[in-house]
Order: C-alpha cells, then structure tokens, then sequence
C-alpha cells in the first residue's frame, strides 16, 4: 500500500523562506518548450497515461501501480453524476438559468458541496482512523467497529459514510469493494468499514433505518488505503463530479427554458435505456 501522508502533522507555511526569498513548488516544471509534471514530460504522460493516473501522480507524487491506477480509475468513475437532485447539480441548474456562462454553473455547483454532499469523504476517513487508533492500542477489528459505533449511538448522530437519501443499497459501494478485493489494493481502512457495516446492523432500530456503506464512505476507504490525505478525499470527489455538473449545466441550458422554476421531483428520464457495455470493456 502507498505510505499514508497526513498533511496536518507538517504546517509547511512554518517553514523558513529561502535565502533569496525565493518560494518553491514540486509540482509542474515548466521550460521554454518543455512542461514536466513530477518530473514526466507531459507529452510522454499523453497517450501512455489514463487520466486517473495522472491524477494520482499530480496528487500523491509518483506513479500509482497498474493496480491503483485502475481503482482510482473506479473511483472517478464511481460519482461522476447521481442524477438531478443532489443539491450541487440543482445549484449549477439553477445559475444555468439565467443564462450565465458555463463556468459560473458549475462553480456554483461546485459551492454547493458541503459536509452532507462531498464532504462525508473526509468525515469518515477521520471516523475510520479512529477506530484504527483503538486496534493500535490492541482491540481487535470487531471490539474498535463496536466502539466507533457506539460512539455514535451515545451521540445520535449517523456515522460518517453509512446511509443514503435514496439507495438502501449502495451499488458503486459494492462495486468499489469487489474491485479492492480483486485488485488487492484492499487494506485495514475497508476491512475496518466493512466491520463497522456489521457492527451498525445491530442498531438499525436506534437509527430509524439501515446504514450500509455508501459511496462516500467506499471511496473514503479505499482512499485512506491508498495512501491519500484526508483533504485529498473531498477533492477525488470535486474530481469526479465536475463532469456531471458540466453535463447538466450544459442540458439546462440547452434544453429549457430560461429562468424557470426547478421541481427536482417532477422530471422524467428521456435518455437511452439500460445497455451494456462492448465486449472486451472490463
């Protein structure tokens, strides 16, 4: 597994400026007529590289593993749209309407993220660590599930991750799990949120309803397990969702009415039916 990097340990605007007074990034390297991201040319990265493992290299510094590269892949994939009711989606529509440029859309929808909507990836990374901190002092898998849980219930509050609005199961959580499993990226954060899905199974009553794992909470997971700050977990959803929000912008104001009045509940789907992808398409 990639080595996890806490960004909170290190504050790196303490550290002492450089003599010249000169600042310092490691990021891109840009030369008359070359441009290298992390040391790559980025001509060579084009072609040769999918964009999930440019992003993973743009993030975390080096190059992911095939392995990581195809979950991260996953993952972009995994929250790319949930249709028109998140309120991200409804805040780009909305702007959409008035006829505002393409940009201000999404950056609305973008404003709309929020610690309900994108910002639970965050949140559970830090729930599930806490449960981590509690193996290290010596409880086994199961007893820091029961804890963390427990935690919660004392709370009344729902844990970080567990829960949707909509789905009571959460097929991308599936699919993320089944994929960290074959590509053995899998690692003691999904082990642990799979344990503390059980644990949750026994307090369904206190909570009013089941809690298995969504897709935040799969994409917190496999994030922290692939060695991604807490930070870096919100924006690998900004990542992901900024095509959707695009997308819908781009239909509002394409396909409607200027400054109309948006009732989430009252749209009917009119795209393609439900096709399967071409063979050969893994």
């Amino acid at each position: 597994m990639a080595k996890r990097t806490n960004f909170e340990v290190t504050d790196r605007r303490t550290q002492p400026r450089a003599p010249n007074g000169r600042w310092h990034s490691s990021l891109t390297n840009i030369e008359p007529n070359k441009i290298c991201v992390r040391g790559y040319p980025l001509d060579e990265m084009m072609g040769r590289l999918g964009f999930a493992e440019a992003v993973y290299l743009l993030l975390m510094g080096e190059l992911p593993t095939p392995a990581i590269g195809r979950m991260l892949n996953a993952v972009l994939v995994s929250s790319i749209d949930h249709g028109v009711t998140p309120p991200s989606t409804l805040a780009a529509r909305n702007v959409a309407t008035t006829g505002a440029p393409l940009k201000d859309c999404v950056a609305a929808g973008i404003l709309a993220f929020g610690p309900h909507h994108g910002g639970d990836i965050e949140s559970c990374m830090r729930f599930l660590d806490g449960g981590l901190t509690l193996m290290r002092s010596g409880q086994s898998e199961k007893q820091a599930a029961d804890a963390i849980v427990e935690e919660c219930v004392a709370a009344h509050v729902e844990p970080p991750g567990f829960g949707h609005r909509f789905h009571t199961r959460d097929p991308r959580a599936a699919r993320l799990f089944q994929m960290a499993l074959e590509l053995e990226v899998e690692g003691e954060h999904v082990r642990l949120i799979r344990a503390t899905e059980r644990a949750l199974e026994t307090h369904a009553s206190h909570f009013g309803r089941p809690l298995p794992v969504n897709v935040d909470g799969a994409i917190a997971a496999i994030s922290a397990d692939l060695g991604f700050a807490y930070e870096l977990g919100n924006a690998i959803f900004l990542i992901s969702r900024l095509p959707g929000l695009i997308a819908h912008a781009h239909e509002e104001r394409t396909r409607q009415s200027p400054m109309r009045q948006i009732e989430p509940k009252d749209y009917d789907y009119d795209g393609a039916g439900q096709r399967r992808l071409p063979e050969g398409r893994k």
